[in-house]
């Protein structure tokens, strides 16, 4: 797979070698073949649904999804257009919009709270 940086990923899998982490990679990893072997057009969410699938990992958490869509986004020679594309298929509002703007990727399961004074 173009990993960009394949020092920096193997780095990635060691540090996340718990079963929590390890699935994220695991993810992300068939995510990134499947990115490989299909070089066309792709809807991110469903590519990281049919990655969790193919991989066995059993149905991965929102928390897992967005980590696992940021490894590939850092990671992955096509990192930069899926990021494009998972934030604007995760967005509520304008987040998505904003997140590609500034280099981002949104989690879906973080949750962002206005505090009243």
């Amino acid at each position: 797979m173009p990993i960009i940086d394949k020092e920096s990923w193997d780095k990635c899998v060691i540090k996340n070698s718990d079963p929590y982490g390890g699935t994220c990679c695991a993810v992300a990893r068939r995510a990134m073949e499947i990115l490989d072997e299909e070089p066309g057009d792709f809807d991110a969410h469903k590519l990281l649904c049919r990655a969790d699938e193919e991989s066995g990992a059993g149905g991965i958490t929102g928390f897992m999804a967005g980590a696992a869509a940021s490894m590939i986004s850092t990671y992955h020679s096509r990192g930069e257009e899926f990021r494009a594309k998972w934030n604007i298929d995760n967005q509520i509002g304008t987040e998505g919009e904003k997140a590609n703007e500034s280099g981002g990727t949104l989690n879906p399961a973080l949750v962002t709270m206005e505090v009243k004074s």
